[in-house]
């Protein structure tokens, strides 16, 4: 027991990520200074205004840049880890991510020579880069997949799955999302 509780923190102290799931350093997210200098710390780029809300999972911290008063709500998990990018997410200037949002970087292949091969055994599709740009609003429990990019000004309707580009000055919701309404500038 006792090498299992060494093992885990070390492993905690060395993982490329942030969550619950990481309670030795956990507790850092629910004060500003604290969340400040651990998310500088665990980043690519992280700007002293943004924040990071308790209850976020986050996964290839390293690989992910968050730009400017950024806030990223709790229940969103992040999974930008990968071995072929540097820069898995960005995250640019004034962008607001609702509750339980969701972002990926790569997905599970599910296509094979063998169809009696479990998925779990078949990898990860290559991954592309998710970019979030200047003041969009990504809505609740919305899913960005991977190589999308959201639009300057642009807002994602909650529960929406993102699984094209969508351009500046526009609203998209769905599934999968599609443009409703054009934003006049």
């Amino acid at each position: 027991m006792i090498k299992e509780i060494i093992s885990r923190i070390k492993f905690w102290k060395a993982t490329d990520r942030i969550g619950p799931d990481v309670p030795w350093y956990y507790w850092k997210l629910f004060f500003r200074s604290t969340m400040l200098k651990y998310c500088t710390s665990k980043f690519l780029y992280f700007d002293p205004t943004a924040e990071i809300r308790p209850g976020c999972f986050i996964v290839g911290c390293s690989q992910i840049s968050i730009g400017k008063r950024v806030v990223i709500r709790p229940g969103s998990m992040i999974h930008g880890e990968t071995s072929t990018l540097k820069l898995s997410i960005l995250i640019e200037d004034d962008v607001l991510i609702g509750s339980g949002v969701h972002i990926y970087i790569e997905n599970h292949k599910f296509e094979g020579p063998d169809p009696s091969i479990s998925i779990i055994d078949m990898g990860h599709t290559q991954a592309k880069q998710v970019t979030l740009k200047k003041g969009c609003w990504i809505g609740a429990n919305a899913v960005i997949l991977p190589g999308v990019t959201i639009g300057k000004n642009s807002v994602i309707g909650a529960g929406s799955i993102v699984t094209k580009s969508i351009p500046d000055h526009c609203v998209a919701a769905g599934n999968p999302a599609k443009i409703i309404k054009r934003i006049i500038e």
